[in-house]
């Protein structure tokens, strides 16, 4: 398994998670901000810079979840390190 197909993995079963509230807003958030709270700064470089080349988030047979695309879409910004941040 590649670094991307892990990340890709880690970030559905989040999105899994977060998909079972009632509101969806609420759920895309909830992703969105667990990933910037608890994944490295590499990790979600990673992720996002994987996504900014490959738009479908597909890695062969593995994809990322309509609802986690769609909570990277609209929190990129608040997701991608400042330059310099440490991994914490």
């Amino acid at each position: 398994m590649t670094n991307i197909e892990h990340l890709i993995r880690l970030a559905n079963r989040i999105g899994h998670f977060f998909e079972a509230m009632p509101d969806r807003a609420a759920g895309i958030n909830g992703i969105a901000d667990h990933i910037r709270r608890f994944w490295d700064p590499r990790m979600r470089r990673a992720l996002l810079d994987y996504l900014g080349t490959h738009p479908d988030g597909q890695w062969g047979d593995t994809a990322l979840s309509p609802i986690c695309m769609e909570a990277i879409a609209q929190h990129r910004d608040r997701l991608y390190p400042r330059q310099g941040a440490s991994p914490a």
